[in-house]
């Protein structure tokens, strides 16, 4: 049996229906493929992340108050103008007028003797559980500090010696206490280069003067409640006043330019409280132009 050959019209069309059909399948392949990818929307590309920038943080406002470290650093630039024979340094009158405070450590030999004449000094009647506080100002001759207050109205200065001044410490040393740093002159005991003064003027209110009066209590305390070879402190509080001439120190030299200079800050007492160092207690607490109150 004989197959039919096709003729070449129908060749001819056979072919022409084939291509047509592959651009067909081909012209929508290729616009569903442009379709798709229009479609499909890219990913947004993250934002860098912004690096945050530091803020200074606001330094916290000084004390106002001054306190041990305050008071030796305002002596020693004092005492340094002084050795140079330097004009007065802008900081020692910036300081007149701010309020201070310093904790003085004083009996840390343990209690007084009935002979003693210590300014500061203490004893403990064990019967009684009392103890007895004796706290003196020093008398400072004010021509020891410069010979112009001859011829100034100032008559009389009164405060305390601030002992061991090359520490910050507020206590007492381990060693007991000599007793040298609470007597009253100021040139041939040692350690005695920084005092702390009230100024009077002749003829001036005169409330908060003591003249030679000691600040003294009798305060009930356990035996258990202290320690006698920590002693006591007095607490003084106040502002930095001016001295003759201005400024907020006076210093001198009496053994001439090779001794450290010894120097005076002027202060306003507003308070004098004894301390237990151990337990930080206020045992008594005096107005300096008031009546005494106790805490």
């Amino acid at each position: 049996m004989s197959m039919n050959e096709p003729s070449p019209r129908a060749s001819r069309l056979a072919l022409a229906a084939g291509l047509a059909a592959v651009i067909v399948v081909g012209g929508g392949g290729f616009l569903f493929g442009q379709r798709a990818a229009k479609d499909q929307v890219p990913a947004p590309t993250p934002a860098p992340l912004a690096t945050p920038v530091p803020t200074a943080t606001p330094a916290e406002p000084p004390s106002r108050t001054l306190d041990r470290a305050a008071l030796i650093a305002l002596a020693s630039i004092a005492a340094d103008a002084t050795a140079q024979g330097a004009a007065r340094p802008p900081e020692l009158d910036e300081a007149v007028g701010k309020r201070f405070s310093i904790a003085l450590p004083f009996g840390c030999g343990g209690p007084a003797g009935e002979s003693s004449n210590a300014p500061m000094r203490w004893r403990y009647d064990e019967e009684a559980e009392a103890l007895r506080f004796h706290v003196a100002p020093v008398a400072l001759a004010p021509t020891d500090w410069w010979p112009e207050a001859a011829r100034s109205d100032i008559e009389a200065i009164e405060g305390f010696w601030i002992a061991r001044p090359w520490t910050l410490s507020e206590s007492c040393p381990s060693g007991g206490d000599t007793g040298a740093p609470n007597a009253t002159d100021p040139v041939t005991l040692p350690g005695q280069t920084l005092a702390i003064g009230q100024f009077f003027a002749a003829g001036g209110a005169r409330q908060r003067r003591r003249d030679g009066r000691p600040y003294t209590a009798v305060v009930r305390v356990a035996t258990e409640a202290f320690r006698p070879e920590q002693g006591f402190r007095v607490q003084l509080t106040g502002h930095i006043a001016a001295v003759p001439g201005g400024g907020a120190t006076a210093c001198r030299q009496p053994g001439g330019p090779e001794q450290r200079p010894i120097c005076l800050i002027a202060t306003t007492l507003d308070k004098v409280t004894i301390e237990n160092p151990v337990s930080g207690e206020s045992l008594v607490t005096w107005a300096v132009a008031g009546a005494r109150q106790s805490e």
